[in-house]
């Protein structure tokens, strides 16, 4: 037990630029604070000492501002880091080495008993404010941008962003060379749906300038244009039906 506070202390530093020393993490951090309390709450939990284990949950919650059923099974050195508005589901089974913001849910979709809350592989890291629900699968070393929804699993490696989530390239994910994006974020990791009109638009900007210069060039060889104009672009019929909205819009079915 000793071994995984230290673990839980030391993994701090390795995350958290502003940490300066153990007493300082040990005694103003409530992500540590709540992951200690779990570690707790999760062993009554497991001798059957079932209200006792929600007992001291609920009175962790209230000290940290973070919610973690005492059943939620948790790997080695995870961080929360800020922490406040964390809730962690009975079924839901996190890896090692994860990381998790404020205002993450790792959330069920169903009222049925049984498995209903994710299960997080080795090194996932969840951005602020993103919700992952169902009992859907985050593989190792993937990234959840922030406020994004995730509703399905996730291949290892993915950086999933959006809302419902989609994926938009590879994690990268390599802590030990400097490369920990603290928010789930990855700058060379475009939106693939923003590059596409990005894209569209610097072809229109491409033809554009080249009517302009074939249209001087016919003017100087004499030849009279001045009866061509550009065609008009009926706004009118560029709107979205409420069906398509609603397919659009995913489901957490």
């Amino acid at each position: 037990m000793f071994k995984r506070i230290k673990e839980d202390i030391a993994v701090v530093f390795d995350r958290d630029p502003a940490a300066r020393h153990a007493l300082e993490v040990l005694t103003t951090y409530p992500g540590v604070h709540a992951v200690l309390f779990h570690r707790l709450s999760n062993a009554c939990w497991g001798i059957g000492l079932k209200w006792f284990a929600r007992f001291i949950a609920h009175f962790a919650r209230w000290v940290t501002g973070i919610e973690i059923h005492p059943g939620a099974i948790i790997g080695r050195r995870f961080f929360i880091d800020h922490g406040m508005g964390v809730v962690i589901g009975e079924t839901a089974e996190i890896g090692d080495d994860c990381t998790l913001y404020h205002g993450v849910t790792l959330g069920g979709t169903s009222w049925n008993k049984g498995k209903r809350h994710p299960t997080l592989g080795n090194n996932v890291v969840i951005g602020a404010g993103a919700k992952v629900l169902g009992p859907i699968t985050v593989a190792d070393n993937a990234r959840i941008g922030s406020n994004s929804v995730v509703v399905k699993d996730v291949a290892q490696g993915s950086t999933m962003v959006g809302l419902p989530a989609h994926a938009v390239g590879s994690a990268e994910y390599d802590r030990a060379n400097g490369r920990f994006e603290a928010y789930g974020h990855q700058a060379s990791a475009d939106d693939p749906i923003a590059l596409a009109i990005h894209g569209l638009c610097q072809q229109l900007q491409a033809i554009d300038s080249y009517n302009r210069q074939l249209a001087a060039r016919l003017e100087k060889s004499g030849i009279d244009i001045s009866d061509i104009s550009a065609p008009k672009i009926d706004t009118d019929c560029i709107e979205l039906e409420p069906s398509n909205l609603k397919d659009n819009a995913g489901s957490l079915d």
